[in-house]
Parts: structure tokens; C-alpha cells; sequence
């Protein structure tokens, strides 16, 4: 479907009539392959957006959150919400800012005011959020598609997934002190594994037990088959997955290097249409080395950008809250 019809079924078809139930929607977008620029016949439509906070909410302190429909896929934020994961540079809400003009199916003044302040929200948070989505998921992909790696270069792996994780685990937890490292092991079954230097004072015992908990969680990942993958396998859509994990890759390194968020990746896109439709993967569905060496040179941009990039470690809270305020007063006030 064109984005013409698309916005005709939005707008007609009863299955989204409860869209128009919602109070003062501000933005409606397209997710996933729609916006991304990789559908393809079988593509589902997926509707991402955001609702201004009534006013009988705004001033009793509440927050509907969101309204997701299942059934066609939909999710809208309220406008509250949306802030809260857009300042921890969340992809699902991130990508709703970088669509190309015509895909934004509605759009009002505040959701205009939004976009337009799209670079208060960018900070070197992304590096843990869809970067380390992407590492974490791609290494799994690794061990589900029967790729082995030397012990050395596997720990690694899972040193690199539990450091993108840390910044979360720190907020989390509020344990620091926690060194972590790959070295030559004693083990028989072990050329290298993962070591830790600790130093803890004054912890709470069940943060340390939710700090490991969370740690070892990552590293038994790497040692099962996740049945997620395996159903990719089985139904034919590892190449999808493959590249949605790339995507991630390029839309991360963009928002480090450029400080934009680019959702819609016409540059990309006979590259990663190629990953989609299997060009990487041999007939019993393993994944092709050239990929691999693909994604290293997608790797080695990401580790530069977040090396050399200005972003800032967290987004401006204030500025932040002052935009919030802005727009939460025009609400009360029925200025919108």
C-alpha cells in the first residue's frame, strides 16, 4: 500500500475508528518496515503516535499512558509518557521523530513542536539503547545460526552486551565499583572467560542479588536457543531479522555522527532490501560470512562515532521540562 492509502483506511476503515475517540491526538506516524522504507507485500502496517494529556489529568498528576490496539497494530502514547521514553533514547519512540514528511499521517501544532525539538532529546544514551539492542540480539543470532566463535572472542561478546547494559544496571541498582574483563582462564574447558574486580560499600544485599540476577541473565542468553530465533529460522525470517539489526547499527551511528534521527533510510535501502531478501544467508539458511563482514564495518563506525561524538551523556532535563510545561499549560489554559 502507498501512503496515500493508508491514510484513507486510517481515515475510513472501522477497524481505527478508535482512534478518533482519543483525546487531541497530536502526531500519527508509521512503524516498522513502512517507516523504514523495507516493506514489502507481506509488511503489516504499524501506527505509532502520540495524545496531549487531558486536562483534568495534567492537573491531578495523571497519565493514561498509552492506547495500543492489538489488532491493527497501533500504539499512542500520551504526551507525558512519550517525553519519559523519548529522553532514555527509546527506539520505538526515537524513530517516530525521523519519518519522512509525507508519512506523518496527522500531525498538529504541538506534534510539529515536537519534531521541531527533536536534538533535545539525543544524548550518548543511544549507544546503550540501540546499540546495545542490536549487539546483544546480533550475538544471539550468532550462536542460533550455528556460527562458532574462539572462547576469547564469545566472552568478549558478552562483555561488550553487559557494558551496554551497565548504564541501565547503575540507575537500577546504584552499584558502581564493578570492573569487568576478559583474562586467560584456569578451566579445562576454557582458553579465556569473564573475570570481575569488586568493590562494594554499604549496598543493599537484593540490589547486589538484582545486579547479578540481570548479569547472569545475559550470559545464560548466549548459552540457550532462544525460541524467538528459532521461529525466525523455522518461518523463514532470518533475513529480516538481520536486517532490522543493522538498521539499528546505521540509525545509531546517524544520531551520534549527524545528530539526527534518520527513520526512513533511502540511502540504505537496496543494502539492507538485499539482507531482507536472504542475498546473505546459504540454502540451509546459516548466515553467509560476508555479512558478518559487513556488520564489522558497520562495528567499527559505530565504535568511532561513539568515541568522537559532541551529544552530550544525557539530555537537557530541564530544557526538557520547560517544553513539557509548555505545552501541558497550553492545555489547561485551551490554548490548543
Amino acid at each position: 500500500m502507498n501512503i496515500t492509502e493508508i491514510k484513507q483506511m486510517i481515515e475510513t476503515a472501522p477497524e481505527y475508528a478508535f482512534l478518533r475517540g482519543i483525546y487531541d491526538v497530536g502526531m500519527i506516524t508509521l512503524g516498522g518496515s513502512y517507516a523504514y522504507g523495507t516493506d514489502n507485500e507481506n509488511s503489516d502496517i504499524d501506527i505509532r503516535g502520540f495524545a496531549l494529556n487531558p486536562k483534568r489529568e495534567i492537573l491531578l498528576g495523571e497519565d493514561f499512558d498509552q492506547v495500543v490496539d492489538v489488532a491493527t497494530d497501533t500504539t499512542i502514547y500520551s504526551f507525558n509518557k512519550l517525553l519519559d521514553l523519548l529522553c532514555k533514547c527509546n527506539p520505538n519512540t526515537i524513530e517516530m521523530l525521523g519519518c519522512k514528511r509525507e508519512q506523518y499521517i496527522h500531525l498538529s501544532k504541538v506534534g510539529q513542536m515536537l519534531l521541531d525539538n527533536t536534538k533535545l532529546f539525543l544524548s550518548k544514551q543511544c549507544i546503550h539503547t540501540f546499540g546495545g539492542y542490536a549487539t546483544a540480539q546480533l550475538r544471539r543470532l550468532e550462536n542460533k545460526s550455528a556460527r562458532v566463535a574462539e572462547q576469547e572472542h564469545r566472552e568478549k561478546h558478552i562483555l561488550s552486551t553487559i557494558e551496554n547494559a551497565r548504564y541501565v544496571f547503575e540507575e537500577r541498582y546504584g552499584i558502581k565499583g564493578v570492573n569487568l574483563y576478559v583474562g586467560e582462564s584456569d578451566k579445562a574447558n576454557y582458553s579465556h572467560e569473564l573475570y570481575a574486580d569488586i568493590h562494594m560499600d554499604h549496598v543493599p544485599l537484593r540490589d547486589i542479588h538484582g545486579f547479578m540476577g540481570e548479569v547472569t541473565g545475559i550470559i545464560r542468553s548466549y548459552d540457550r536457543t532462544g525460541s524467538r530465533n528459532t521461529k525466525a529460522i523455522e518461518h523463514n525470517k532470518l533475513g529480516k531479522h538481520m536486517m532490522h539489526l543493522l538498521r539499528l547499527y546505521i540509525m545509531c551511528i546517524d544520531i551520534l555522527e549527524k545528530e539526527e534521527v534518520i527513520t526512513y533510510r533511502e540511502d540504505e535501502h537496496d543494502m539492507l532490501m538485499d539482507i531482507r531478501n536472504g542475498k546473505y544467508l546459504k540454502d540451509d539458511r546459516q548466515v553467509k560470512p560476508e555479512f558478518y563482514e559487513l556488520l564489522d564495518e558497520y562495528e567499527k563506525r559505530f565504535e568511532y562515532a561513539k568515541k568522537n561524538t559532541s551529544l552530550p551523556d544525557k539530555p537537557d532535563y530541564k530544557k526538557i521540562e520547560e517544553f513539557k510545561m509548555t505545552v501541558n499549560e497550553m492545555v489547561v489554559q485551551s490554548e490548543i
